[in-house]
């Protein structure tokens, strides 16, 4: 398998591009990048492996793991997949309706400066619609590669991972010493805890983990060091 991480954007998200060696069919996961040098450094990875990217997929629908589908799609021509739960992601518009339907009343003022945020930093960009809304147990596949699709909520209701032979994808659900966060709109603490007992912590020690932000890991050391999984055996 192909791999590659690139750190993009003003939250140093991990972009992934995966390909399969056989074919040159690629994917690229989360691509979260805001500025233009970003793009091109992330193009001119998948140029020089010579990669056809088939599908732009994003592990959930926050803008520091999607800014960059629409710029990706016009490049490349690939289909921008995402979970359905997570699909309404389209413009800081729609950020700013979910956070008035969570509170149902006047925003705080920490609402008020992640909206703040957002807008300085990706207030420009538009995002195009998903091509396909994916659903657990989903199969993503690039040449002889298969990954499957695991239905994480918590980080976000939409939230996935994305299971290779050798590896899973975790976005912001699980990272190398602790997890996603859960006091953000649609996330929630419960089930994020539910989602790591189901859905990860069955998976074997083997399994490199490669999350959203930060180092990579695997699946043995985050069992037995992580606190929040090391809590749930």
């Amino acid at each position: 398998m192909i791999l590659k991480r690139l750190m993009v954007g003003i939250l140093s998200t991990n972009c992934y591009i995966v390909g399969c060696p056989q074919t040159k069919e690629a994917i690229i996961i989360d691509p979260g990048f805001d500025r233009e040098g970003e793009a091109k450094k992330v193009l001119k990875e998948v140029d020089q492996r010579g990669l056809k990217v088939r599908y732009i997929v994003n592990t959930h629908g926050h803008f520091d793991h999607v800014a960059g589908n629409g710029v990706l799609k016009e490049a490349t021509g690939a289909l921008i997949l995402i979970h359905g739960e997570d699909a309404w992601v389209s413009d800081i518009g729609g950020l700013i309706r979910k956070l008035w339907e969570f509170r149902h009343g006047e925003l705080t003022d920490k609402e008020k400066d992640l909206i703040s945020f957002l807008r300085s930093t990706y207030g420009q960009i538009v995002l195009p619609p998903a091509d396909k809304n994916l659903q657990d147990n989903d199969i993503i596949k690039i040449g002889e590669i298969a990954i499957r699709v695991l239905h994480t909520p918590g980080h976000s209701r939409g939230s996935i991972c994305l299971l290779g032979e050798d590896t899973v994808f975790t976005g912001d659900t699980l990272f190398a010493g602790r997890i996603g966060r859960t006091d953000l709109p649609d996330s929630s603490h419960q089930e994020i805890l539910r989602s790591l007992k189901d859905r990860l912590m069955p998976l074997p020690d083997h399994l490199r983990v490669y999350p959203g932000h930060g180092l990579s890991s695997t699946m043995g050391r985050e069992k037995k060091l992580n606190p929040f999984l090391n809590s749930l055996l």
